[in-house]
């Protein structure tokens, strides 16, 4: 199994995903084309199981077939052909794979070393002409480890170092010789962008800018390059301005490391002066401040459960801030890491928002509920929210067998699986991919 898998391997009332932003070569095919293809695998049908379909539904003792990597059907006492595959799910939960909206993974792997640190191109403010991709490391033994978490599909950005940093890919969890074949098929690209201050920090003596409202002006005077890049049919080809023009066309999707209210308020409203629309802003801890504003406008808050206080602008945040933006009708709260070592356990990070909101007197947020904010929302604030996000037939089979209530901190992942295939079974060793660079060294990740 192990060979096998080294071999093989939106806003809120806007439209469930955006044409992939796609960039074409000489040859006229398209430059840094995904060639992921879905390990073949026979039907697999997980049977008696707690399911959380994602969509706000549990379902008891009822079962979820899998079939040409895709779901098949959920439900009760499901038929499924002879030559399936059945796993007893009694006494454990089914949900889909976990999706991690902000992850370095890969770009910022492990073990960190000057060598590959390659997350942050700090030469000047805007650097929206690199690609997250191109830094990816494939072997980053960070990967599998969040595999064994049950991640199946996350997101990797540049750092927050600039302005605007560049572009952001998505990318399905499966061990591969190449970025190439790791990429989520027909996922729309991200745009990372970063306020407050690191970009003020890395370029205030730099050159600038070195204070906020420098920030700002550096964001309106490269959007509007990229207006009048869009309108010039015959312009010779620039990098920086191609991504920045996919932005205002909408096909490539925005993320902002952003912490204050104030400062989301500045960026809402400069997204309203160029006409594009923000997917997310991350960190965010102090998104329950306008928590009513960013579900009016669609925005997702991608936010850690409880970590702030390590800089002046972390400096306000409370444990209770996922639960307070995910209480706004058609809100859209996300638990994400920023981690290489958070991203093993997300679904603990996002048990601690339902303890947090219990303790003050929120209310019991259940399970089939709490889901939505690993797995639904980051699917939605990527744009793949039509492919994945919820176990729904014919959505793709990324499907995560827990053995017990995710939400307990005795919750592990027995069985992943990506589009159909058990790329993870943590009783079965075959079934416990490791990266080239961990092979010979004896230790487990």
């Amino acid at each position: 199994m192990a060979a096998v898998l080294l071999a093989g391997c939106s806003a809120h009332g806007a439209t469930r995903s955006q044409p992939q932003a796609e960039t074409t070569a000489a040859s006229g095919a398209v430059a840094f084309a995904g060639t992921y293809r879905p390990i073949p695998s026979p039907p697999v049908l997980i049977e008696h199981a707690t399911v959380l379909t994602g969509t706000g539904t549990r379902l008891d003792d009822a079962d979820v077939l899998l079939r040409d990597g895709r779901i098949a059907a959920v439900g009760a006492a499901l038929d499924a052909p002879a030559d399936t595959v059945r796993v007893d799910g009694r006494g454990k939960w089914i949900t889909p794979g976990i999706i991690d909206v902000h992850s370095h993974l890969g770009v910022y792997p492990s073990p960190g070393m000057r060598a590959h640190s390659d997350g942050n191109e700090m030469t000047q403010p805007v650097t929206a002409d690199v690609w997250a991709e191109h830094s990816v490391w494939p072997q980053d033994p960070g990967f599998l480890a969040a595999l064994a978490g049950g991640v199946t599909a996350l997101q990797v950005l540049p750092g927050s170092a600039n302005l605007i940093g560049g572009r952001g890919v998505t990318l399905k969890n499966v061990p591969a010789t190449t970025m190439q074949g790791m990429k989520f098929p027909g996922a729309p690209y991200g745009l990372k962008m970063a306020c407050g201050e690191n970009p003020k920090r890395v370029y205030g003596q730099k050159g600038g800018p070195a204070t906020r409202m420098g920030n700002m002006a550096g964001y309106r005077k490269a959007f509007i390059d990229a207006a009048d890049y869009a309108k010039k049919k015959d312009a010779k080809r620039d990098l920086e301005l191609e991504t920045l023009a996919g932005v205002l066309d909408g096909s490539i999707r925005v993320h902002i490391h952003c912490y204050r209210a104030d400062e989301m308020a500045n960026m809402l409203d400069l997204a309203r002066e160029f006409g594009f629309r923000i997917a997310a802003f991350h960190h965010g801890v102090e998104a329950y401040k306008l928590a009513d504003r960013l579900a009016a406008e669609g925005v997702c808050g991608a936010l850690w459960a409880d970590w702030w206080g390590f800089k002046m602008e972390a400096f306000d945040g409370i444990q209770e801030n996922i639960a307070l933006v995910d209480r706004p009708q058609g809100s859209c709260a996300i638990v994400h890491s920023d981690s290489e070592e958070g991203i093993q356990r997300l679904n603990q990070e996002a048990a601690k928002v339902i303890a947090n909101a219990k303790r003050a007197g929120i209310g019991e947020i259940a399970p089939e509920h709490a889901i939505r904010w690993l797995t639904a929302n980051p699917a939605r604030a990527l744009g793949i929210d039509a492919q994945t996000g919820t176990l729904e037939a014919g959505k793709m089979a990324d499907v995560v067998l827990w053995n017990r209530n995710p939400f307990s901190v005795y919750a592990q992942a027995e069985q992943v699986y990506i589009d159909g295939a058990r790329v993870y079974d943590r009783h079965d060793p075959a079934r416990q991919p490791k990266s080239d660079f961990m092979l010979g060294q004896g230790g487990g990740l």
